[in-house]
Order: structure tokens, then sequence, then C-alpha cells
């Protein structure tokens, strides 16, 4: 099996493949435990993904695991101020989580936001299989933590993140949305 590189940065690696080996699947299984998880729904309620949350030994945290029956395309990914998904529109997961201020992307040079995550290709058959690593947020006791009072939320959006262009990168409406959790 090949992995794509979608998005490359300093701070955030997103890759691709078409399905998780067995080894990689148990390891996750077993940080789920000490780390966090997120159930992705779509504007029905209906599941999309299942992504676990671990820190990883380097910083940061590690987001890996399936999104399937979503729109086949590239879709900005980003995590969000607030531990809510009200649907149909999600708009009460609030503004990107940004806790050291900082303008929209990757290419901004007053920014990036600590929840730009970049872009997320979705295959022909909706699925992708995210294994990305989030550099500027913890899952421990900090500003930056996904963990914190009022919580966090992961959002798929339905259009390209420019990478760019602040408060969004113009990805445009939020199209799945889960909360991240112990």
């Amino acid at each position: 099996m090949q992995t794509k590189i979608i998005g490359v940065s300093t701070t955030a690696l997103l890759l691709v493949a078409c399905a998780p080996n067995s080894a990689s699947t148990e390891g996750q299984r077993a940080r789920v435990a000490d780390g966090a998880k997120v159930e992705l729904k779509d504007k029905e309620g209906k599941k999309v993904g299942t992504l676990t949350v671990s820190a990883h030994s380097s910083g940061g945290v590690q987001i890996n695991g399936p999104l399937t029956d979503l729109p086949p395309g590239v879709h900005g990914l980003h995590i969000h101020e607030k531990g809510e998904c009200d649907g149909p529109s999600f708009e009460s997961a609030g503004a990107h989580f940004n806790p050291t201020v900082k303008q929209h992307g990757e290419l901004n040079p007053e920014g990036p936001h600590a929840g730009d995550l970049g872009n997320v290709r979705i295959d022909t058959n909706g699925m992708a299989q995210l294994s990305l690593l989030a550099e500027r947020v913890t899952l421990n006791d900090s500003p930056n933590s996904l963990l914190k009072p009022g919580g966090t939320s992961i959002l798929v959006h339905a259009g390209p993140d420019d990478l760019k262009t602040d408060p969004s990168g113009g990805s445009g409406e939020r199209i799945a949305c889960g909360v991240v959790t112990r």
C-alpha cells in the first residue's frame, strides 16, 4: 500500500492511505486509554469518522483514523475552540482553536492558528485514512490543550483550505464535526 502526502508544513504532516495496517491499528487502540477520541458526524448525524488523539513523544498530538462517506475532493481540516457540534451548521463549535492569537494558515506570515491542520483528500469512494502530527496542541494542562474547559472539536469543511486567508482559509461550510473527548 502506498501512502500519499497531502499537506506538509513545519507543524503538521497529513498522510492518507487506503487502509491502516494491523500493527498501527493495535497501537491506536492502546493509545486511546491515555489519549482522547473524536467521533465525527455529518450534518444528518451519521457517523463519518472515528479518530484517536494521543500525546506524541516529540510534543504535540498524533491524530489517526478513518474518514468515510464524505464528498470526494480536498477539504479543510481544523480544530475548533468549543467542544460542541450542534448540527446541521456546526456553528456551535466556534472559531478555529487559536490560544496564541495568530492569523489563519501556514502560509500567512502572522499565522498559523494552533488548530490549523491543513487539508485532507477524500478519495472517490468517500474515504481517507488520517495520520497527522499536530505540533501546536497538547492533551496536558496548558493553554493549547485540546481537553481544556469547554472542550474542542475537529471539523471537516466543504472546500480546500488555502492555508493563508484569515480567518478560515476560505474552506467553506462545515460538513462534519466531532468533539475531542477522553
